[in-house]
């Protein structure tokens, strides 16, 4: 009887309600903020010295890559533009992908995605919908 109570429980929670996994964050959605696209800056340009709702934390001088802490620490910060189980719902992914695709129609980084096929658009969807 318990068992079929959660069952029902789960089936009745929200997507938000899923959890973001961290070690697929670390490994392969993180990597991304580091890419250079062609004409446009890095993400970790833009998001560790600016003062907006998706905050990277700077890189160390001559690091290619972020400490355990810093990565924890960008990881918590994208839990407020980011909607578990809704990457369509995701400002992580609508902000830098352009309009003509369903992106804002202005991001300051320019449109870092030009369409929702995009190799690296598709990784951090299927992060955000929970695949592994």
């Amino acid at each position: 009887m318990f068992a079929k109570a959660l069952a029902l429980l789960a089936l009745t929670l929200p997507l938000g309600a899923q959890s973001l996994d961290y070690d697929i964050f670390k490994s392969k959605v993180e990597p991304i903020f580091l890419k250079k696209r062609p004409g446009l800056a890095r993400c970790v340009v833009c998001h560790s010295a600016a003062n907006n709702a998706f905050k990277l934390q700077p890189l160390a001088e001559g690091s290619k890559t972020w400490t355990e802490e810093q990565s924890r620490k960008n990881f918590d910060s994208i839990q407020d533009i980011v909607v578990p189980g809704k990457p369509e719902s995701s400002r992580l992914l609508l902000h830098p992908l352009i309009h003509a695709a369903g992106g804002d129609e202005f991001h300051s980084g320019g449109q870092q995605f030009t369409s929702k096929s995009d190799p690296d658009w598709k990784t951090i969807a299927d992060w955000i919908n929970g695949k592994k």
